[in-house]
């Protein structure tokens, strides 16, 4: 048996909450193999919750909507570029570390290789991140990566019309004993930022901050 996270928005900051259901897992790397797992997943949660609607996020998604939300392939605007490139991109060139960065060379590369730089793992203590001339705190943890998420949805405008006819979100390469940031929890507090009509505030980030601390 295993447990992954189901990520529900929530009216309260910091707005999602997580439901993990046990379900039988199946090994191996095969696509074939984690639409298994996505499936035993969301069926476990069903029994509890039948009304739900339930989307993965992942490139391994089953459903095209979550293949395009997936942060390899969903882009956000980048101003000193004047393009738009995958949020996974953004937010590995956003990192600042005791000892170098931000690497925003990797902008300019596939989100597998940004994410796989080995400057990564070698520039010390993450310290805090950077993005179009401003520097943005490491705690809430995932302030930084929901907020680039969530402007990254609003920028396709198509997708943000999907995107809310979902209640709740998987991503079911994400484990939260190895990762912190995560693409479906993100998802989920579009939602729950949707519903209460705050979406529109969540441009600028010192707004969104404050608003996902429950400030006022």
């Amino acid at each position: 048996m295993a447990t992954r996270p189901v990520y529900v928005p929530d009216v309260r900051a910091p707005f999602v909450k997580a439901y993990s259901p046990d379900f039988t897992w199946s090994g191996g790397f095969a696509v074939s193999q984690k639409q298994k797992n996505i499936t035993a997943l969301h069926a476990a949660y069903h029994r509890r919750f039948p009304e739900s609607k339930v989307l993965e996020i992942s490139s391994k998604s089953l459903q095209e909507l979550g293949i395009k939300l997936s942060a390899f392939n969903l882009k956000k605007y980048v101003p000193e570029l004047e393009a738009s490139i995958p949020v996974e991109c953004v937010f590995q060139g956003g990192k600042v570390f005791a000892a170098g960065g931000p690497y925003t060379d990797l902008y300019c590369v596939s989100p597998r290789d940004a994410k796989r730089d080995p400057r990564l793992k070698t520039s010390g203590m993450l310290k805090n991140f950077f993005f179009d001339g401003k520097e943005m705190p490491l705690n809430p943890q995932t302030a930084f990566y929901d907020w680039i998420y969530i402007n990254a949805v609003l920028e396709n405008p198509l997708l943000a019309a999907e995107i809310v006819n979902y209640d709740v979100f998987t991503d079911i390469e994400f484990n939260p004993a190895k990762s912190i940031n995560c693409q479906a929890k993100a998802a989920a507090l579009f939602i729950a930022l949707s519903r209460q009509g705050k979406l529109e505030q969540c441009r600028e980030f010192d707004t969104f901050y404050r608003i996902i601390k429950g400030e006022k």
